[in-house]
This record gives structure tokens, C-alpha cells and sequence, in this order.
């Protein structure tokens, strides 16, 4: 009978320790989790659920291992990155709102890098006028050159200090600012240089303004 309550008494001590040790381990997974931000600068942020989805074909998941962005067109010699190759170039932080057509706008704080920074290491082409984004959807849409250039426009791999999840866009989402919620081209895979200037995306193609500017109206006026 000694040798039976010992042996419960260990099976009981085990058991405990077990408890107690994968307790620890859930503690140190929540502790080491990333938090929305809620704030930043003073400056109230939105939540990442808080927006709305309306892609063409859903949210798209994208194996990171295997994700390439092709950076090509008229540039003096077209690049391909890797996921960790693009995150490996200098980041930055904008607290940036999206405006949606549909009526609804979030504020979010958004993390990336300059677009700007891959088109210098690719050599952008003298006769290149308009950068075309293309999306793993088969999403697209374009801007002037020169609004990615002087607008320091970043392509974000983070939200409110979390990373991208695939509803919002990951690996990549354009941070396309001061224009309207369909400019803001998710899981971008090309990033194409051109002297289209009337090249119209997935949206513009449809009737949408290709400017997308906020301070104007939404729907092509020609």
C-alpha cells in the first residue's frame, strides 16, 4: 500500500508540473505576442477589423516561402525579390486613413518600405511615365510616376504594429495616399514601369476616375 501511494503521489507531482510548465509556456506565447496599437503620436488609430471586404475574388493566400515581386518594364535591369528580400530594406511608418466609395474610412498606421527605394535599385527608364502595381488576383492599377516618387509612397508589410494578414493584403499593401480605397492595390507580385499613360486598371477600366483622387469625385467625368 506505500508503494502504491507513492506512486500516486508522483503520478500527481508529474501531472502538476506538467500544468504548471505548459501554463508557463502559454504565458510567455501571450506575452510575446504582438498588440494592435490603439494609438500612435497622439493620434487614435482605427482596428484592423474594422475594415470592409470588397476584393474581386476574396482575400488570396499567398505562401511566403514562395512569394516573388517582379520589378520590371522600363527599368535598366528588372529585379525579383523574395519576401525577406523586400523587408530587409529600410522601413517606415505613416499613420495614413483609407476612404473608402462605399462610405466608411479607418486610420491606420502603416508599415513598409519605399516604392521608391526598389525602383532605384531596378534604374527607372527615362521614358517611363506611369508605375503600374499588379496584384495576385489579377487586380491592377496605376499611378504617375511621379506621385510614387515625391510622395515617399511605401508599400506596407504591417498594420498598427501588427504584421498583414491575408484579408488585408499580405505580403504587400500600397499605401496610396490621399486616394480613394481602390487605389490601394493588396498582395501586390509586380511592380511595373511604363509610358502607357493610358493604361486603365481593374476599377478605371470599369468607369472609375484613374486619378482616384479624394478631392475629386470617384467615377470618370470624360
Amino acid at each position: 500500500m506505500k508503494y502504491v501511494s507513492v506512486v500516486i503521489i508522483g503520478i500527481i507531482m508529474c501531472t502538476s508540473l506538467v500544468s504548471c510548465t505548459n501554463k508557463a509556456k502559454q504565458e510567455d506565447t501571450m506575452k510575446n505576442s504582438p498588440v494592435e496599437l490603439k494609438e500612435y503620436n497622439g493620434i487614435k488609430l482605427s482596428s484592423a477589423s474594422d475594415f470592409y471586404e470588397n476584393s474581386i475574388k476574396g482575400p488570396q493566400h499567398i505562401n511566403k516561402e514562395k512569394y516573388k515581386l517582379t520589378v520590371d518594364g522600363l527599368v535598366l535591369s528588372p529585379k525579383e525579390y523574395t519576401y525577406d528580400q523586400v523587408i530587409e530594406h529600410q522601413n517606415y511608418k505613416k499613420v495614413v486613413p483609407v476612404n473608402c466609395v462605399e462610405g466608411w474610412s479607418v486610420t491606420i498606421l502603416w508599415e513598409g518600405v519605399l516604392v521608391r527605394d526598389l525602383l532605384n535599385e531596378a534604374g527607372i527608364d527615362p521614358k517611363a511615365k506611369v508605375i503600374i502595381f499588379h496584384a495576385y488576383d489579377g487586380y491592377s492599377t496605376s499611378f504617375p510616376l511621379n506621385y510614387v516618387l515625391d510622395n515617399d509612397i511605401i508599400m506596407a508589410y504591417k498594420m498598427n504594429d501588427l504584421p498583414l494578414v491575408p484579408e488585408r493584403g499580405f505580403p504587400f499593401e500600397l499605401v496610396a495616399e490621399k486616394k480613394w480605397g481602390y487605389k490601394w492595390i493588396k498582395w501586390i507580385t509586380r511592380i511595373e514601369l511604363s509610358d502607357d499613360s493610358a493604361y486603365r486598371g481593374y476599377w478605371e477600366s470599369r468607369g472609375y476616375s484613374n486619378d482616384g483622387d479624394l478631392d475629386k469625385g470617384f467615377f470618370d467625368e470624360r
